[in-house]
């Protein structure tokens, strides 16, 4: 148990990114779940933003199926909860590029572009609720503005997905060929 501790401690970006990664999901099952009921359906899509694009008509759907107490509920949650929540897993992804890259900090731009994309989109989404409660319609303009950096924010997504994933399959390569060196080395000595 002392190694673990010792080890955790003489690397501390991979304590960050334990950390991180254990934020992410503890704010996801006791924050997110709950202030998200307010608007959320059994059925059907629960938030604009989980889909890789939408159209006019389907900002339309989502916004007439709710009652006008769960769109300024949904609005709340875009202001406050998912923007904490691009925060937790911007500092998740930036943590595990940092421990597997740590001398190419460049690759840290990808998902901090993803949580500027992920704010910038529920401000769009945030003007297109104020549009439709004033008048019960949807610019369209508004609309493709906002499914355009939905878009760029899912591309970013994967591209941080692609990042960490070539990221483990260096340091699974760089552990087994150590792995494989030591083992050899020690059964020379015996």
């Amino acid at each position: 148990m002392s190694r673990a501790i010792k080890y955790f401690k003489n690397n501390r970006t991979l304590s960050f990114a334990i950390g991180f990664t254990l934020a992410f999901f503890f704010y996801i099952i006791f924050v997110l779940g709950p202030v998200s009921n307010c608007f959320k359906f059994d059925v059907g899509k629960n938030s604009l933003g989980l889909s890789f694009y939408y159209t006019k008509i389907m900002v339309q759907d989502f916004f007439e199926a709710r009652t006008l107490e769960q769109l300024l509920c949904y609005s709340q949650f875009l202001q406050i909860w998912d923007a904490i929540f691009a925060f937790f897993y911007t500092l998740m992804y930036a943590s595990w590029i940092r421990y597997f890259f740590k001398n190419n900090s460049l690759f840290l731009i990808i998902p901090i572009l993803g949580m500027i994309a992920d704010w910038s989109e529920n401000y769009v989404e945030l003007l297109m609720i104020e549009t439709y409660l004033k008048s019960s319609s949807i610019s369209e303009t508004f609309v493709s503005l906002g499914s355009g950096i939905n878009s760029f924010k899912w591309i970013l997504s994967s591209l941080t997905y692609f990042i960490i994933l070539i990221g483990i399959i260096i340091t699974l390569k760089i552990f087994l060929t150590n792995s494989i060196f030591r083992n050899k080395n020690h059964n020379k000595k015996l």
